[in-house]
Parts: structure tokens; sequence; C-alpha cells
């Protein structure tokens, strides 16, 4: 993110500004460092001899000429900001820059494949980075039609968001071949979706329903590229929106760039869509990493229509775009694609991922207030997205599925091309359902804070419930109690496993709600509050029904019941209620029942959260013991080459801590020991010596043997982690030097580089930096760009040391730095994992068990 525009500012920008057209011509053939860039801007004032200003984040302004007049860059650029002064009711501004490539992942991103030497190039600019690459008016609401011109090496492939009418025309140039790329006006978008991906590019292309279609990688990794499946996932999703939405796709292409060191999944730039490398899978995966692509690649594709058609008008309404994207992405999976336990995975991921967030001190309504860019760069989190989704979920389930859609297709047709608020959406869903969503808006979207239900019966002497009520609480600090709808499922431990007997569905309001339905009913051995989770909250198992779930979570037949089951008992480990090693070994003796990979996944990650975490340190290694015994006898009896034993053998990597288990991953990786279907290829051998690395049985000599072998950017970025994973002092310390002057570093290292340097299992190594990192962390914040400054705020937060020394320092800071409200947000949150964990080690020590 460049600059940090405020919301003030960009009101009264929009409010005397409307901007009509962009037409930028950049030269990509002048260096490493920087690449020339030509903006004409032509916009209309309401206020003529006003001033404004526009943004660039360039190293180097030539020239600006506002209608004519030549401004001196000296006087009117300020590194971030061009002034522009005495505005006519129609302008047109003309500004001449080098801008820098960068290698954070933001803005013009450049990379050079240690394969082969070749040069790629892609943008990332949400929140407010195109003026890295050209100047512009950067904020959601001033959507222009935008132009580009690319002189580029002959050699590349150009890709924006309109297909080009020029596509590498030859260009003489003394200095070398030299290619001109023009793509056509673009119907008004926003300047955050607009994008330039560009470099020898490997490419399939095909075509569906009229719309032509690309998948884009590297060169080196065109052989790993299985073009077919994302495609198909393509053509499934642009079937289903089409029908589910009223309106085709709105744009005259769709590539889809698998692009390296991305920073997040991916991002929905109009038609040219960019993903992070790693869904280009060069070694075997589950089918649980092929589903996240798919969610990923559906995700992106519905933010065509909610987000790029129809824009927010401020970062206010982020949730707009992310909420609904992924909501309508899990939908379509499980409706059009093979993933039909697509809720499933969404119970087990996303929701897990809104909880812990709304639970955090810096938990907000979804419909957030968001004063500054830096406010909103922390804002891409589980509230959201997550939070978000299941809220529509919930919404969907109480105006119905038909009234819910029909007011989303009146929407796109009302809004298309424009930028919108909240009310604009509920005015269309209250004009379809017949509802009044005033109400429902204010106690879902407008109110931060998760509620949590539980059942509250009587049974007499034949077994059966006297009466039967749903109890509904709320923290004090976010009281609001919501109206929800939900259902509630009785289920039976039969010889068939444990199946339902019983449902019914219901609206709950209020602290108690009397549900006379239920009197009657024999009494099950599973009582399940928000059965096939309609609803957002937090649940709590009776006795009896966490007995069943302990004992036999396992045997629950269908998948998303058993995932709510699994993440009651997560939620009551993570607040302190159920002991840390109660939670392990429910996992140890459920695991072999789930063949759900993604749910496995997730539960095995879990249980090592909760070992390295939240257990008593003195029963760590019992437990680690345990979970990795349990893992080995898996892996053994496991289906050879199926996705459970790649997940077994991934988590027993995790988990290996004694001499024996540490043993058989070296085996494993020198090919002593082998394992029948299980091959032990690229991105898995990384895993073991990971393992092997952080516990003192390899070091700097295995690790460039291996990068020797695997010589490709994700070798050097896997060689970066262990480098910083080895556990001596000189290790970390030469981790922390590249961190602390990381000016050279691309982002892909950095973060590789810090994910060693904080490894759980290295506390005690990490101690001399709790410190450092807050004396480093005022001048990170203002210096480093905005993804380094954040990811470091993050990820070197010494959340590793469970310890009241950590809460100590970091109330000191926050007392005497007064650090900005966005890294104040950080690190309380950091605080808050810390001040969680000591609570849930004191009741596990406290349990008494061993």
């Amino acid at each position: 993110m460049a600059g940090n525009l405020t919301r003030d500012e960009a009101r009264e920008r929009a409010r005397i500004l409307s901007v009509t057209s962009y037409d930028v011509e950049l030269d990509l053939t002048h260096g490493d460092e920087t690449f020339v860039s030509r903006t004409v801007v032509r916009f209309d004032s309401a206020e003529p001899g006003a001033a404004t200003f526009i943004d660039l984040a360039a190293p180097r302004v030539h020239a600006v000429q506002l209608n004519g007049r030549e401004l001196d860059p000296a006087e009117v650029f300020d590194g971030g900001r061009i002034t522009l002064p005495g505005l006519e009711a129609a302008n047109e501004l003309r500004v001449l820059a080098d801008a820098a490539y960068m290698r954070t992942g933001e803005g013009l991103h450049r990379f050079v494949d240690p394969v082969d030497g070749s040069t790629y190039l892609y943008t990332q600019f949400e929140t407010s980075d195109a003026q890295r690459m050209y100047a512009c008016f950067d904020q959601p609401d001033l959507k222009a039609r935008f132009e580009l011109t690319v002189f580029a090496p002959a050699s590349y492939q150009v890709v924006s968001n309109s297909a080009p009418d020029v596509a590498g025309e030859a260009v003489e140039d003394p200095a070398g071949a030299k290619a001109r790329w023009h793509f056509p006006a673009t119907e008004p978008v926003s300047t955050y979706i607009t994008a330039l991906i560009a470099g020898p590019y490997h490419v399939v292309r095909d075509e569906h329903d009229g719309i032509p279609l690309g998948v884009y990688c590297r060169a080196s990794l065109a052989e790993h590229l299985d073009a077919d499946a994302v495609i198909e996932v393509t053509k499934q999703g642009f079937d289903f929106y089409h029908d589910l939405f009223g309106l085709r796709y709105p744009f005259t292409k769709y590539d889809q760039l698998f692009v390296p060191e991305f920073n997040a999944g991916a991002m929905e730039n109009a038609g040219a869509v960019t993903f992070l490398e790693d869904y280009v899978f060069r070694s075997r995966v589950t089918d649980a990493r092929y589903e996240r692509r798919a969610e990923t690649i559906l995700h992106e594709m519905a933010h065509m229509w909610f987000g790029d058609l129809v824009t927010m008008r401020w970062w206010d309404d982020l949730w707009l775009n992310e909420s609904f994207a992924t909501f309508a992405s899990v939908y379509c999976q499980a409706n059009a694609t093979k993933w039909t336990d697509a809720w499933t995975t969404f119970a087990n991921v996303e929701k897990a991922w809104a909880l812990r967030q709304d639970q955090l001190p810096s938990t907000h309504p979804i419909a957030a207030d968001i004063p500054d860019m830096q406010a909103v760069e922390v804002n891409f989190d589980g509230i959201t997205y997550a939070k978000g989704a299941s809220v529509l979920k919930q919404l969907v389930a109480y105006v119905g599925t038909d009234a819910f859609f029909a007011g989303v297709r009146a929407y796109f047709q009302r809004h298309a091309w424009g930028n919108t608020v909240l009310a604009d959406l509920l005015r269309e869903l209250e004009a379809a359902s017949g509802r009044d969503l005033s109400a429902w808006s204010r106690e879902w979207l407008e109110t931060a804070g998760v509620n949590t239900m539980r059942a509250d019966f009587e049974v007499g002497p034949d077994g059966r419930f006297t009466s039967f009520a749903v109890l509904q609480e709320a923290a004090p600090e976010h009281p609001t109690l919501r109206s929800h709808r939900l259902a509630i499922g009785l289920y039976d431990r039969t010889g068939d496993g444990i199946v339902r007997r019983e449902r019914i569905e219901l609206d709950v309001s209020g602290a108690r709600t009397e549900v006379p339905e239920l009197a009657g009913h024999a009494r099950p051995d599973l009582v399940l509050i928000n059965d096939d989770d309609l609803t957002f909250t937090k649940i709590r198992l009776d006795e009896r029904s966490l007995r069943t779930v302990v004992e036999g979570a396992g045997e629950i037949r269908e998948s998303l019941p058993r995932a709510l089951c699994f993440a009651a008992a997560w939620d009551m480990t993570r607040d302190a209620e159920m002991a840390a090693r109660d939670y392990v070994r429910l996992v140890i003796s459920g695991i072999g029942g789930v063949s759900d990979v993604s749910v496995a996944q997730m539960l095995l990650r879990q249980a090592v959260v909760a070992l390295h975490a939240y257990t008593d340190p003195d029963w760590q290694e019992t437990g680690f013991a345990l979970l990795a015994g349990r893992l080995r006898d898996l892996l053994g009896a496991a289906e050879p080459g199926g996705d459970l034993q790649l997940a077994y053998v991934h988590a027993f990597a995790d988990s290996a801590v004694s001499a024996e288990h540490l043993s058989l991953l070296q085996g494993l990786l020198d090919g002593a020991i082998t394992v029948e279907g299980l091959a032990i290829d690229t991105d898995l051998r990384w895993t073991l010596l990971r393992r092997l690395v952080v516990h003192g049985r390899a070091d700097e000599k295995e690790i460039n043997a291996e990068l020797e072998s695997d010589p490709t950017a994700t070798g050097e970025r896997q060689a970066a982690g262990c480098r910083a994973a080895i556990p001596t002092p000189q290790a970390k310390a030469q981790a922390w030097d590249r961190i602390r002057s990381s000016g050279d570093m691309a982002n892909a290292e950095f973060r590789a580089t810090l994910g060693g340097l904080v490894e759980p299992a290295h506390a005690e190594l990490y101690r001399p930096y709790s410190q450092a990192y807050f004396d480093l962390l005022g001048e990170a914040w203002r210096d480093w760009t905005g993804e380094f400054a954040q990811t470091f705020a993050q990820a070197a937060y010494p959340g590793v040391l469970v310890e009241d020394a950590t809460l100590e320092r970091t109330d000191a800071y926050l007392r005497d730095a007064r650090p900005a409200p966005a890294l104040h947000r950080l690190l309380i949150e950091g605080r808050a994992g810390v001040e969680r964990a000591l609570a849930a080690r004191r009741t596990d020590a406290a349990s008494g068990q061993g």
C-alpha cells in the first residue's frame, strides 16, 4: 500500500471529481530498477478553480502538465502525491515518471527465475498500489475507462484487463528486440483492479460460452501446470454464475495467471486474475489442496460481478466484496463441482478462522469503520471474509434462497459499473423478500462478537425430554443477543455409527428459547445445536454429548456434523474450558474414523497447535510422542498412495520430537525406510528436512545439498526457512540480521526467514529477540512498505514466549510508543493470543492427568 489516503480525503475528492479515462503507456525495456510511466488522465471538476491531488508513488517525476500548463515537479510532487491547482471544468493531466519495480509483492513486482534467468512481472494493486505504476486517483469510487500501451521485450507475453488489439508488434530499437502491445479501453473500473502481467509466461488457451480463456504460469513450471483441471472448474463456475446472477460475465476475456512470490491467495483483477503460484502443484498434494484451489478460482470469479462490476464506494464495505465472494464460491462448489461437501470444509476452515478473529480484542462489526488505508490493510481478516460469509448463509436461511438471489440479480442490474454501500444491497433484498432487514442488519452487520448456544433440558424417568430450551449467551464486552435461524439434531449411537434420528429447524432469539417440539423425544447420545451449520455461533455440548464425541467422534456418519462436533471441542479448548491434552487425545482417538482429508488435516494441525501453545509445557513431550505414535501407526495402515497417507506423513513430520520418530523421518528422507505407495517427492523432502533441522538432526550442509537438487524459487524459499530454523544462537542471529536489513530481500524470502526464526519449538532461542522486536517495530512500521511492516509486526511478535513478561512488554510498548491504530490492533491481537495460551495452559496443568 502506497500512501495513507483517509476516508475524508477520498470523500472530498469524489465530491468534486469525476474521472473519464486513463491512457497509460509503459516502457519495460529500460533496466532492472525502474520503468517509464506516461499517464494521461481526463477528468471533470464540479468546482472550477479548486485544487486537488493525484496519487503517484515513484522515485522520479520528469514532467507534469495540467491543461497545457507545465507544473514544476519539484514544487507539486512530494513523493506520493502531485498537487493539482487551478482545476477547470474539464481537465487533462499528463505525467511522465520513472516508476520502480518492486520486490515486496506490491505495485509492479519483478521476479527473476533462478532456473532459467527469465524475468517475470505482475501487478498487485489492492488496496492502493496502482499509483506505483501510473498516476491515478487511487480510490475505488473514482472509476474510469482504462487503456494501456506497453513496450516490452519481444519474448514477453503481456496481459491486461482487456484483450489486446495489438499483440507483440515489432518495434525498432537499437537496444534490442522490442514489441508493442495495446489494450483497448475497458468499461469503467476501479484503479485497484487494473492489471499488467508480463514475461515469457507459458499459456494454455481455451474458450467457453463465447469467453476466451487463458491459463498462465512461468515457463519453468509448465510441466506441472494442470490447466485442464483449472479450466474445468472455470467452466463450471461460469455456467453456474450465469444462471445464478442472471447477468453474463461482464468483461471481454478471462485470464488466470499463476505468478511468483504472491502475497495472498489470489487477486480479482478484472479479466486478469492473479493466483499464488503454489497452486501449481509440483509435488503430490491431497484432494483438500485441489478443493481449496477450486474455491479460490470460484471466489475470484464471483468478484467479477461482486466487486469489479459493482464496487464498494469506500473500504468500509470491503465485506460486500469478500464475504459475498466467499459465500458464492462455496455455494457454487457444493452445487456445481465434485466437492459437494464444500460446506463442511467451510465450517472447518473459514468459520474456524472467523470465530478466532471475532474473539480478539480487535474484533469489529462486519460493516467496519475504516478511517484510512492503513486501517483497511489489517482488515482483510476472518470477519471480513469468513464471518461475513457465514452471516450471508444465515441471511439466505432467513429470507429464502430464491428471494436472496432475486435481490442479488436486481442489485447487479441496477448498479452495474457503479459504486454502492450496504444500504443499496439491503434495499434490493428487502424488495425481493418482503422482509424488513433493518433489525437484522443492526444485529448481524453493525455489531461485533459471537454468541454461544447451549441446550438446557430436563429428562424424565423414562429417558425422554420433559422440557428443552436453547440458551444464548454473549460476551459482556459485546452483549448483543441475535436472532438466529438454526437446526437442532438428535443423534444416536447405533451399529452403523452415530446417526441423526431427528432434526428440527426454528428461530432462536433472546437469552432463552423454548423448544416444545422436543418434549417427549428420547434423549439421544448427542444433542447438536446448529446442526447443518445454518448460523454463525459457538456451541457447547452437554456432558453426555461431549462424552459421545470424545469416545466416538469418528463414528459420526456425516462429515458436517462431525466437523461441528470437533469444532465445539476445539472452541472449548481455546476458551480454557477443556484441557488441551483432552483435545489431543480426542484427535488421537477419532482421527482414524475421519475419511474427509480436509477435516483430518485441520484436526491434526489444531492438535499440533494445542501441543505447542495450550498444553502444560511439562506434558508437551508426552503429547507429541502420543500424537506421532498414532500417526506412525496410521501411516503404516493407510491406503498406499492415498490422500490420508499423505496427510498422515505431513502431520507426523510436524509432531515428531523423540529420537525414534526423528530417525524414522531421516530414514524416509534418505530412502533407508520406505512406505508402500508413499513417494518422497520434492516438497515432501523439504518438509522432512525442515523437521530434522528444527531438532538439530540436519544443518547447513544438508540444506545446501537439498537446494542443489531443487534450485528453484520454491527451493530457495524453503532453504531460507530451514537456515533460520537451525537451533543455534548463531543461526537465529543471522536470520534476525537478514530481517532487520530486509531492503534486498524479496517478500517470499522475508516470510520464509521469519517463519524459521520464530519456530514454535525454539521459544527459548527467540527470547533474546523479544525486546529487540519492540525496539525495531516503530522503525519498521515507519520505513518499510505496508506489506513488509505488517508481516513483521504479526510474524515476529514474541507469542512463542507464553509468559507474563510478553504481556508486560506489549503493554509497555502500547503505553510508551502510542503506535498508529493499525499497528495497535496487530499488537493487541498478538497479546490476546498469549493471554489465551496462558489460561489454556493453566486449565491443562490443573487437569491432573498424565
